[in-house]
């Protein structure tokens, strides 16, 4: 057995009890007030989840989806899929935002409304959730945002104009339904208040690290106050879970995107012919700029208008229509917020003066993208695989200098495993089977009705200005 040997203590061993002691009892009296103020934290947080989270919906999409890696929405192949995101109710008479990719490509759209509250429920209960279809009134693909709507009434909301300013630091929660969890909220900090996360892109996002996984993009993220100060867009992860690297689209972006597609079903975008980019230390000092800090004119269009207004390559934009225009962010947000048909005023710095010019300002007509106008439930030609389009003006803009005034357009690609192999492309124009002209979706069904499985197919198409045939066996 071993022995242990005590030892008086040292003044300098007493001294350091008593003030060992002393912040003892100094812990003791805050262990005492703590529970009061953690009880006042929790209650805090119990009454913003009720504040909120009857305005915030999961959202159920069936249709063909892009499946490419992470589902992008540019991928040339699509699949038949079902996904879950979230929305935000913005007014009471059943608009509701969400993200444009989480409804891209959706043949039906379903929201489901958290049940009313029943008194003495207990939290989280999930009967009488109610299931309404919804329609899509506009979507805003530049800025990730889709407007729904559905035909309910009184709804709870979460107004888009009682924002503030998010601040760097701040405590903000994200609501959702992450992997198909309804009304889950998790907390977090506002990493970065306008975070770019493609140098060549002009949105900039709030960067926080409350937990969002999929499932949570649409939904919106809130201050402790329950106002919105933005929605949840995407999270940066090589696992596909939360890192910690979320990302929500400003308040104020959602509010000018939302005011135009309410009104006209879309947003009305100018182009002034010219390309931007943010300043840095280090580009500021290789081309001695003013400052290190602000946007500079990386390009200007040949023909465009900026040109023609006297824009020159290495300008430095000071203001936007009289507002300053001290990021990548301002400089968005003033391109959206002027009308298209005004001249824009732009105030430039070059070598030392200040300049004002005037720029024509034209509205952007976007072209249609071709899975945009394939609809799932009409397009669908499952022998071959495809989603298919009519050639037709609605593809102006989409494909040019076709050399046959008819055809079917390939729009996509699909995984059913009932589609053969047949070398089809997205942009392909179908112009005849076997010899037999089609110029419409409704001339290549009846042709491929007509042959059975494993004769040969010759497919006449068009592919980059160019006739070609692709031959196989039919499945």
């Amino acid at each position: 057995m071993t022995r242990t040997r005590i030892a008086w203590p040292s003044a300098a061993a007493v001294r350091a009890g008593a003030a060992l002691g002393l912040w003892l009892a100094a812990g003791a009296a805050r262990a005492e007030a703590g529970p009061g103020i953690l009880h006042q934290m929790n209650d805090a947080m119990a009454r913003l989840a009720e504040r909120v989270t009857p305005a915030v919906v999961q959202i159920q999409v069936s249709g063909f989806r892009p499946a490419g890696p992470g589902g992008r929405v540019e991928s040339a192949l699509v699949s038949r899929q079902h996904a879950v995101g979230s929305g935000v109710i913005v007014d009471p008479d059943g608009y509701i935002l969400t993200n444009s990719h989480v409804v891209h490509g959706a043949q039906r759209i379903q929201v489901l409304l958290p049940p009313p509250p029943a008194p003495g429920s207990p939290g989280g209960e999930e009967a009488g959730q109610r299931l309404f279809d919804a329609r899509v009134i506009g979507a805003e693909p530049n800025a990730d945002l889709a407007l729904l709507k559905i035909e309910a009434r009184n709804l709870p909301t979460l107004s888009l104009r009682t924002a503030t300013p998010v601040r760097q630091g701040e405590l903000v929660f994200a609501i959702g339904s992450p992997e198909g969890l309804t009304r889950t909220m998790t907390m977090g900090i506002v990493g970065a208040v306008a975070r770019p996360v493609e140098a060549d892109q002009p949105m900039v996002f709030i960067q926080t690290d409350a937990p969002i996984n999929p499932g949570n993009s649409g939904g919106p993220l809130v201050n402790v106050d329950g106002a919105l100060v933005g929605i949840n867009t995407f999270i940066l992860s090589e696992s596909g879970g939360s890192q910690g690297l979320g990302f929500a689209i400003p308040a104020a972006m959602v509010q000018l995107v939302y005011d135009g597609l309410r009104k006209d079903g879309h947003v009305h975008r100018i182009e002034l012919g010219l390309a931007t980019e943010s300043i840095n230390a280090t580009l500021a000092a290789a081309l001695g700029l003013p400052r290190d800090w602000g946007v500079l004119v990386s390009d200007v269009a040949l023909g465009g208008a900026a040109r023609a207004a006297g824009v020159e390559i290495g300008d430095v934009i000071e203001s936007f229509d009289g507002r300053p225009i001290d990021s990548a962010a301002a400089m968005t947000t003033a391109w959206y917020l002027h009308r298209p048909g005004e001249p824009a005023t732009l105030v430039l710095h070059r070598g030392g003066r200040h300049l004002t010019v005037k720029v024509e300002a034209r509205e952007v007509t976007r072209p249609a993208d071709l899975a945009e106008l394939a609809s799932p439930e009409t397009s669908l030609v499952r022998r071959l695989g495809i989603l298919g389009v009519d050639v037709s003006p609605r593809l102006q803009g989409v494909i040019s200098g076709l050399r046959v005034g008819t055809g079917v357009v390939v729009a996509a690609r699909t995984l059913d495993a009932t589609g053969v192999d047949s070398g089809l492309q997205p942009g392909d124009v179908i112009h005849a089977v076997n010899r037999t002209a089609v110029e419409s979706l409704a001339d290549l069904r009846q042709v491929l009705r007509t042959i059975k499985a494993g004769q040969p197919v010759a497919l006449q198409i068009e592919r980059e200005g160019k006739m070609a045939y692709l031959a196989f066996e039919m499945e």
